[in-house]
């Protein structure tokens, strides 16, 4: 058989790696699509049994496509599985037999969760898990937003048998979507209509293509109409709408690159990447983990970006830990690596990245004034920053540039090689530099902190309040890459506050060699050891590993 071929990403890579927020408008037309799909496999007597995001591709246009039919099977087929026939038969298979296979966790419905018989409404429940992700953005029972295999995270908030315990007997449900951010009461009603415990209960996939009809409907009618900035109150007083939650950071930072873009760019993007052979050629696989933690809000973001400037042998990943709220660093994430892509010809990966960070910090503090003088912004007194860790591969070398408290170490010859230093204002010569540049510096608490707004850190994106003194210029290591060199892992100081360097290094030689897998295990770790801070890690094999393991 033959199939269209699909670029990634899949929905649940576009929602938790490239952090896309969609609109109401757009979740609304994928669920309608998702559903028609869906109601023709019905109307044939196939149950889909893995609805997820992860089997939802999508196209250049948006469109949803439904993927992975290794665990359909016709209704008529599907019988009542006893507790014994859950049992596995002969030899392991890492799995069950296909029959017993019914999907991911975190998706299934109660009834396949008491192993009772399911049916074409177990399909319906896990669409409205799929659907309340794509508006909330978080993986369902847990606060992530960042790249994860969702049936890996569980422990992170429940372990698998109290997840399935309270969904079953308690009606537990992934948190629903507020009405706040937009999202029509009527859709909200559906979903929970959707994963309804009794089957019976749940409307049809008919039934849900009409409702999703008429919201649409509505949502076009409503963008339609003239919208005005003000508004009275009940008192009769005019009061400005509140624009603060509309305001998206992440397209800030997109929109800002796509205004500085350079039309002269040549593909000779950085200096020394000559055709040349090299002594030694690392081999890159990489993967990350991030976790709300402790936190109520999550304020890490981090990218990773495999090929810059079409350059094959150029990679990028970064890490930003955001304090006073999450803006500079979902701003940052867009802007630093759109610098990146835009340093010309004769640029040194060491100007590239001072200058990435340096420009990604001025761009922010003029975007944060012209909406606060705009009135989108009406906080007062708000001087949201972040600190950031970007790496940058080229060819065989390692450049680290570093400002704040995020760190990143290499794994050399099986010992840890620090590629930054943490910029606090506990250490001598930082507190020293801040004080120079005039701005205060006093014992607080527990430690040395800077200014009125009392920040650890001595240097970071944002932080208008404290410049120039609370610099955004990094520190930059750089290395060249042998066959010593084992592993980079990257991290916010969630991470670092609990977990030593030796303890990483230790932890990931006895963990599955799967970068994604390590990341997870070494957050997983921190907040078990109780970190109280978000937590990001990106960890990146700088050799080929194997991923088998032998097991006795």
């Amino acid at each position: 058989m033959f199939f269209d071929f699909f670029e990634p990403p899949n929905l649940a890579d576009k929602i938790h790696v490239e952090e896309w927020s969609p609109s109401v408008q757009q979740v609304v037309a994928i669920a309608i699509d998702l559903a028609k799909a869906l109601q023709y496999l019905h109307i044939l007597g196939v149950v889909h049994r893995d609805i997820k995001p992860a089997n939802i591709l999508i196209d250049k246009d948006l469109h949803p496509h439904l993927a992975d039919f290794g665990l359909a099977m016709f209704q008529k087929d599907i019988k009542r599985v006893s507790v014994e026939n859950w049992k596995s038969s002969g030899k392991p298979t890492g799995g069950f037999h296909k029959k017993n296979m019914v999907g991911t966790l975190i998706y299934m419905a109660p009834e396949i969760l008491r192993k009772d018989i399911h049916t074409e409404k177990s399909d319906v429940y896990s669409f409205a898990i799929s659907i309340n992700e794509l508006l909330t953005g978080v993986v369902p029972y847990t606060d992530l937003r960042a790249e994860a295999q969702a049936h890996t995270v569980l422990e992170m908030t429940y372990t698998e048998q109290q997840l399935t315990a309270a969904v079953v007997s308690q009606g537990l449900r992934p948190a629903l979507a507020l009405p706040k951010s937009g999202v029509p009461l009527t859709l909200l009603s559906l979903i929970q209509r959707c994963w309804d415990p009794d089957p019976e209960k749940r409307p049809s996939f008919e039934n849900i293509i009409d409702e999703l009809n008429i919201i649409q409907n509505h949502l076009v009618s409503s963008a339609c109409l003239p919208s005005s900035p003000v508004s009275k109150s009940q008192n009769g007083n005019i009061e400005a709408h509140r624009y603060q939650e509309a305001l998206n950071w992440f397209n800030q930072g997109e929109l800002f690159i796509k205004r500085s873009e350079k039309s002269d760019l040549t593909e000779n993007v950085w200096s020394g990447c000559s055709n040349e052979p090299l002594e030694y050629h690392p081999t890159l696989s990489w993967g990350s983990f991030a976790t709300c933690g402790r936190r109520e809000t999550m304020e890490d973001t981090h990218f990773m970006l495999p090929h810059v400037s079409e350059e094959n042998d150029v990679f990028a990943f970064g890490i930003f830990d955001g304090h006073r709220g999450s803006a500079a660093a979902e701003f940052s994430v867009r802007a630093v690596p759109g610098y990146l892509r835009q340093f010309g010809p004769g640029t040194s990966p060491i100007d590239a990245l001072a200058e990435a960070f340096v420009r990604t910090d001025i761009a922010f503090r003029e975007e944060l004034i012209l909406h606060q003088k705009s009135k989108r912004i009406i906080r007062k007194d708000w001087h949201p920053g972040c600190t950031a860790v970007t790496a940058l591969v080229v060819r065989n070398k390692l450049f680290v540039a570093n400002a704040g408290d995020c760190r990143a170490i290499l794994s050399r010859a099986g010992k840890p090689f620090p590629m930054t230093k943490d910029h606090v204002a506990s250490c001598p010569k930082e507190r020293e530099r801040v004080i120079k540049a005039g701005t205060e510096v006093k014992w607080q608490m527990d430690t040395w902190r800077v200014g009125a707004a009392a920040l650890q850190v001595t240097r970071s994106i944002g932080d208008d309040d404290l410049k120039p003194a609370v610099t955004a210029q990094p520190e930059v290591i750089e290395t060249a890459l042998s066959d010593d060199d084992e592993f980079l892992v990257m991290a916010s100081d969630g991470l670092w506050d609990v977990v030593s360097n030796e303890d990483v290094l230790s932890i990931i030689k006895d963990t599955v060699k799967e970068p994604g897998m390590c990341s997870k295990r070494l957050a997983t770790e921190a907040a078990e050891r109780g970190s109280k801070d978000n937590i990001t890690v990106i960890v990146v094999f700088l050799r080929p590993v194997s991923t088998a393991e032998r097991i006795y």
